[in-house]
């Protein structure tokens, strides 16, 4: 798809202006309380919807100015990346209890971390489209990582080790308190302050550092997946751009529902397997092949059925569980009137 220069720009613009009125929707000058506030889960949702709603829109309007298949590769992305960030999420709720991060100042370490994923995506999606031009054979490449991707997240997800890893020793974090000493203590959103007249790290600035650390190696997963779906610069960028607004809304949103999403790890992985056969088979049909070369509507259609089953899947588990500890309760409730009378 040719995109103009024209129409690059006006993208960028308005992403940014999005960042500006995301952090102002927190912290207005407009209003009697000064200082980061908490979100509630009903004040979350609707922003989380607000921009759903945007992603959508704006595929919407793909579709109609560059054609059906652009408005699919569009959505395949988007889903692919959103649930991809979704996954994130687990992980940024994990580093916020690491560190301790107030509930006041999540917000702000969130936004940090969302602008970091966007410069950081931009570079390997520059960087991608370059190999790509270059070598084709990279397909191959990009198809294998994200099958060993797939199961990589299973196998983690089995073995726990999503939940036992400790952010704090994040190599990169331990260097930057090699060089400075680091407070104990939160000061504010401030990440550095001069205590008896040396300068210190606070433990906000460490946060931001490993958040920087995840995003790159999330850039490394996700790039792959959707150039896996299109090979459309324009369409790779603003899927990425949209699957990552709104995520500061949908981890408050999220936050006290990590743990029933039960089989999310299950979904990706099958997810990943799937755009890394689909760009071995594409790489094996442009090299004269003849092998099956899945289309972009069927792509669509996998992915959207995978997340459905997978979130309800997810939810029913998480209401039978439910069930079944109410039952384990009342059933020790009454051992215990039992015992009494």
């Amino acid at each position: 798809m040719n995109v103009p220069l024209w129409v690059w720009a006006a993208t960028i613009g308005a992403m940014v202006l999005i960042l500006v009125i995301d952090l102002a929707i927190v912290d207005h000058p407009w209003s009697k309380k000064s200082g980061p506030k908490e979100f509630g889960v009903r004040q979350a949702a609707w922003w989380a919807a607000f921009y759903v709603g945007i992603a959508i829109l704006f595929g919407f309007g793909l579709m109609y100015f560059g054609g059906s298949t652009a408005g699919a590769e569009y959505f395949a992305g988007f889903i692919t990346e959103k649930s991809l960030s979704i996954d994130n999420l687990f992980v940024f709720y994990l580093l916020m209890g690491a560190f301790a991060v107030p509930k006041k100042y999540q917000h702000e370490v969130l936004l940090i971390g969302i602008v970091i994923a966007l410069v950081m995506r931009g570079v390997f999606i520059v960087l991608g489209a370059q190999v790509i031009n270059a070598w084709s054979e990279v397909f191959y490449l990009f198809g294998a990582f994200l099958i060993y991707t797939g199961y990589k997240i299973v196998r983690d997800h089995v073995k726990g080790d999503e939940h036992q890893t400790d952010y704090t020793q994040n190599p990169v974090v331990k260097l930057v308190g090699r060089f400075f000493p680091v407070t104990k203590d939160y000061h504010g959103a401030h990440m550095f302050v001069r205590l008896d007249q040396r300068l210190h790290v606070t433990p906000m600035l460490m946060v931001i550092v490993a958040i920087g650390v995840i995003d790159l190696v999330f850039a490394v997963d996700s790039i792959p997946a959707i150039f896996g779906l299109t090979q459309d610069a324009y369409i790779v960028f603003t899927a990425n751009a949209f699957a990552l607004l709104g995520l500061r809304q949908l981890y408050f949103l999220l936050a006290g529902l990590m743990d029933r999403l039960a089989y999310i790890s299950w979904g990706l992985s099958a997810i990943m397997l799937f755009i890394g056969v689909k760009m071995i088979l594409h790489a094996l049909h442009e090299n004269g092949v003849h092998v099956i070369d899945i289309g972009i509507g069927a792509s669509l259609t996998v992915i959207i059925g995978v997340m459905t089953v997978t979130i309800v899947g997810s939810l029913i588990k998480s209401k039978m569980d439910d069930r079944r500890r109410d039952a384990v309760d009342a059933a020790k409730e009454k051992d215990t009137t039992g015992d009494r009378s």
